[in-house]
C-alpha cells in the first residue's frame, strides 16, 4: 500500500515550540479511514486532551466519505489516540505542567495501511517568537530564490 497520505497541521509549527514527538494510532470508523485516504481531513484547529486516562483528539475535521450510504460518521467527533501506557503517563504528567500542551502535527498511513497521527508535546510561542519564525522563513525563501538564479 502506498504511503502518500500526508495531512499536515501547518499552524502547529507557527504557534508552538515542538519538544517531543510521538506516533499514535487512531481509532477510526470505516468511512473515516476511507475519507482520510481521499485526503478529506483538516487539522487546523485540532487539539489533544485527556479525559480520564485516555487521550483524545478533538476538533479533527474528517469529511464524509463520498461513496458511503446513509450511515455517515460525525464529522468532528472525539477520536481515541492509541499509545502505550508508559507514553500516556509521561504525556499526562507533562501536559498538566503550566505552559505545555499536546498538539497533532500530521496524519499519515503506515506501510500496512493503518492511519497514524503524529502528536507533539509542545510549548506555546510568544508574539516575538512568531515574528522571528516569519523572519527566518522569509530569509530562507530569499536564499532559495538567489540559488535558483
Amino acid at each position: 500500500m502506498k504511503n502518500d497520505i500526508q495531512i499536515k497541521n501547518k499552524r502547529a509549527y507557527f504557534d508552538y515550540h515542538v519538544i517531543e514527538k510521538y506516533n499514535a494510532g487512531l481509532a477510526l470508523l470505516g468511512t473515516e479511514i476511507k475519507a482520510i485516504r481521499q485526503g478529506k481531513a483538516n487539522m487546523s484547529d485540532a487539539f489533544c486532551m485527556f479525559i480520564g486516562n485516555t487521550l483524545y483528539v478533538r476538533n479533527l475535521h474528517i469529511s464524509e466519505y463520498s461513496h458511503s450510504s446513509f450511515h455517515h460518521h460525525d464529522i468532528k467527533r472525539d477520536r481515541v489516540l492509541l499509545l502505550q501506557k508508559k507514553e500516556l503517563k509521561k504525556l499526562k504528567v507533562k501536559s498538566e505542567e503550566k505552559g505545555y500542551t499536546i498538539v497533532p502535527l500530521r496524519i499519515f498511513t503506515n506501510e500496512r495501511g493503518f492511519a497514524k497521527i503524529e502528536i507533539a508535546l509542545a510549548q506555546g510561542k510568544k508574539e516575538f517568537d512568531k515574528r522571528d519564525s516569519i523572519k527566518d522563513r522569509e530569509s530562507k525563501r530569499e536564499m532559495d530564490r538567489a540559488l535558483k538564479v
